[in-house]
């Protein structure tokens, strides 16, 4: 069974399915996957922590004793609670991922203690992985892939980790904090939570840009969203070089070729809003655009239409589908879509 859409994989996390009894949680960011692994832990056992219902393996203890993983899996709660067996594989080795999908094959039919929960929390597996093979195509298992956080999911984290300790960001200041966030969720947290000890802890302060100026320090040059930003508002030079420097500081082609798409869907949001009459200035307010980029943005609004942008899509979807071909040029893909967004900004008189 494969939970793919948010509301399914939250629905199962906040409540585990009675015919569930392993979960496969996998993803190439180990902070989501620790996460949703931690939740749902939460959830099956009252202590996560107790050594007696719960046993915690690795692929080194797979590669000491082979047999060790389907022995916790049959053995019984020392304390008669449920038991749990959490695997966690740090990277995918042909023997481990072989010994896992064997356990889970086993004890989806029930052949191994049917009252334990099996939780494997898994790194990046590619379609050749015995062990989703298996996870995927068992019902009495729940199968999770994690993908990169999406702008919306790392600011849902933000407001709700900070409301923990009484503490609130304006919209601008959200939209400058997610756009500088690190992109590993676990590194992400530990930003947040150095965020919340900076505003002060239970002071109940709802913080501005200017408030985020000093911890966030000076904005990096390299910025993905200032390129996609110089490409619609047709800078050829400065949108090529931008990109470059991205590339420099680590930012991928697909990461680049998204900047582009978001800049480009709230430019069609603003557009949207404008036509059923709202001002442009207002509509940019209600679509998130930076307070210190309005001016610029504006100026892009007033000069792209919805069909023009229409006409763009496309090609922003196929350099999407292009960057994720194996093998693919995807820095050069970027860039060659920059630039055909900036020339046809031009065209239009930017």
């Amino acid at each position: 069974m494969i939970l793919a859409k948010r509301p399914d994989i939250e629905r199962f996390l906040a409540r585990p399915d009675a015919a569930v009894r392993a979960a496969l949680i996998y993803g190439r960011d180990m902070g989501v996957v620790r996460d949703r692994g931690h939740q749902l832990a939460a959830k099956l056992v009252p202590n996560p922590d107790d050594p007696f219902d719960v046993a915690i393996l690795t692929e080194l203890d797979l590669a000491d004793d082979g047999g060790r993983l389907e022995g916790e899996l049959a053995a019984q709660s020392l304390m008669g609670g449920r038991r749990l067996v959490r695997l966690r594989l740090t990277a995918e080795k042909s023997a481990a991922d072989k010994l896992a999908a064997e356990a889970l094959t086993r004890h989806a039919a029930g052949e191994l203690n049917p009252d334990a929960f099996f939780l494997i929390e898994a790194g990046n597996l590619g379609k050749d992985s015995a062990l989703r093979k298996v996870a995927e195509k068992v019902a009495a298992a729940a199968t999770i892939p994690c993908y990169e956080d999406e702008p919306g999911d790392v600011a849902r984290m933000v407001r709700e980790t900070l409301a923990k300790d009484n503490v609130t960001l304006t919209q601008d200041a959200l939209n400058l904090f997610v756009a500088r966030m690190p992109k590993e969720r676990g590194v992400a947290r530990q930003e947040i939570e150095r965020l919340a000890l900076f505003l002060g802890p239970g002071s109940g302060i709802t913080a501005g840009p200017a408030d985020l100026e000093q911890f966030l320090g000076v904005e990096p040059e390299a910025s993905l969203f200032d390129a996609a930003s110089d490409a619609f508002g047709g800078r050829l030079g400065e949108a090529q070089s931008g990109l470059r420097r991205a590339a420099q500081e680590g930012e991928s082609g697909p990461a680049a070729v998204r900047a582009l798409g978001i800049h480009l869907g709230k430019l069609r949001r603003v557009l949207t809003l404008a036509k059923a009459g709202a001002g442009l200035q207002e509509a940019a307010k209600a679509s998130g655009v930076f307070w210190k980029q309005e001016r610029e943005f504006l100026r892009q609004a007033r000069t792209w239409t919805l069909a023009e942008l229409d006409r763009i899509q496309p090609e922003v979807l196929a350099a999407d589908r292009a960057c994720k071909t194996t093998g693919s040029p995807d820095r050069l893909i970027a860039e060659r879509l920059a630039l055909t967004v900036a020339g046809r900004a031009r065209r239009l008189g930017l």
